[in-house]
């Protein structure tokens, strides 16, 4: 039987596809909320396919709990934010975590870390646990490092096809746990040591936040010079060995927004390319705010209630507001003493900040100018309705006559 501890975005998926794939599952949660919503048959965020493989799951009796259970394999997949001032990996719920594991985990288990974490992680934190607890680590329990490799949106998919790493001290633990995965993903598996699997993880995305960064850098430039960034772009990509991203209004998620920020913190005086990257696309936000505010002046605007932010996920058709560039934008007009920016996503229906609408007519019936901040299918579906209204599209996705961009 498995364990899978933290039921969010990676472990939920995760414990779901194992199930469906003649796994005998148990999720484990300390949120009691979460856990009553699952066993009372619903699903806690959306996700394309993911409440078809709920209901496969429940039939091939997955089961959810409070309790860590004892088992000899365990699958920790709990956040991992990072210190805003260090830039260091926050490891404390891996730390938790472990700690409650090694209070029932009989002698022989394997505790696999899905949780992204910096180079050095599991030698500085994890092992000095289970040592504490009074185990020998090889010997009366094994460690594993698989980082998920899966974004929201496709979970699903990803989950089924991409290629995974396993990073184990030594091999007959690694090809073990290797198996437990390959009994539903059908990418190539890739055994290594711990820390290799730590550094490859982060290395992928800080990869794609320095490419990111580099196309925000040039729209920058580019506005400078009142020059059109996404011809330029275009024009470059024909060259067959670029190929240049697209900028946007900031970058969210945990992936790109955050994991870069372990190597800054854990090799400062060489990550240097890394963290001018991530201060560039942690700096877009504010320039989407000032681009509002320029456009209103030119405009002759003066009414800042007026204005609509579309979107409030920091990715597209998705329900996940991690570190969204939409929020970083209304943290940042507080800052400067400033509110009254109205909100709306289709995929968010709580109330979770001031002036938030709950239906694309109310929301431009209640304003002027909109900023498309997330291209949702909805509003590109919808395009006709911002006829008449001032629009910055931070995503080059409207091609009504005089939309402003980033």
């Amino acid at each position: 039987m498995i364990n899978v501890i933290g039921l969010g975005y990676i472990g939920l998926p995760t414990a779901l596809m194992m199930s469906t794939h003649g796994l005998e599952v148990i999720g484990t949660d300390y949120n009691k909320e979460l856990v009553a919503t699952l066993n009372a048959g619903r699903t806690t965020f959306k996700e394309d396919g993911l409440d078809e493989l709920f209901k496969d799951a429940l039939k091939s009796g997955i089961k959810f709990a409070t309790e860590y259970q004892v088992t000899d394999m365990y699958i920790i997949s709990v956040p991992t934010p990072y210190d805003k001032f260090s830039k260091k990996v926050d490891a404390r719920y891996v730390i938790a975590a472990v700690r409650d594991v090694l209070k029932v985990a009989p002698k022989g288990a394997t505790l696999v870390i899905e949780s992204t974490v910096s180079p050095g992680t599991i030698e500085k934190f994890v092992r000095p646990e289970i040592k504490a607890a009074g185990f020998v680590i090889g010997e009366d329990i094994n460690l594993v490092h698989a980082p998920e490799r899966i974004i929201p949106g496709n979970m699903v998919y990803e989950l089924l096809h991409n290629n995974r790493t396993i990073g184990a001290d030594n091999r007959a633990i690694g090809e073990k746990v290797k198996a437990l995965y390959s009994s539903f993903c059908q990418g190539e598996i890739v055994i290594t040591d711990i820390k290799t699997a730590e550094m490859t993880k982060v290395v992928e995305n800080t990869f794609r936040a320095v490419n990111i960064a580099f196309a925000n850098e040039l729209a920058k430039i580019c506005r400078h010079d009142n020059l059109d960034v996404y011809e330029i772009i275009k024009i470059c990509n024909m060259h067959p060995r670029v190929n240049i991203l697209q900028p946007g209004p900031g970058v969210g998620g945990h992936c790109i927004s955050v994991d870069p920020w372990f190597l800054v913190g854990d090799y400062p005086s060489l990550a240097k390319v890394i963290d001018e990257s991530m201060k560039t696309n942690d700096g877009m936000p504010d320039f989407v705010l000032n681009r509002i505010y320029e456009i209103m002046r030119e405009k002759g605007m003066t009414d800042i209630s007026r204005v609509g932010l579309y979107g409030l996920t920091y990715k597209e058709n998705v329900d996940d507001m991690r570190e969204s560039p939409t929020l970083q934008l209304l943290e940042s007009q507080e800052r400067h003493l400033a509110t009254g920016l109205k909100v709306y996503d289709p995929f968010i229906e709580k109330d979770v900040v001031a002036n938030q609408y709950h239906s694309l007519d109310a929301f431009l019936n209640a304003i002027d100018f909109v900023v498309i901040m997330v291209k949702h299918n909805e509003i590109k579906e919808n395009m006709d309705k911002l006829n008449g209204k001032v629009i910055l599209d931070c995503h080059n996705i409207c091609d009504l006559s005089g939309v402003y961009h980033i």
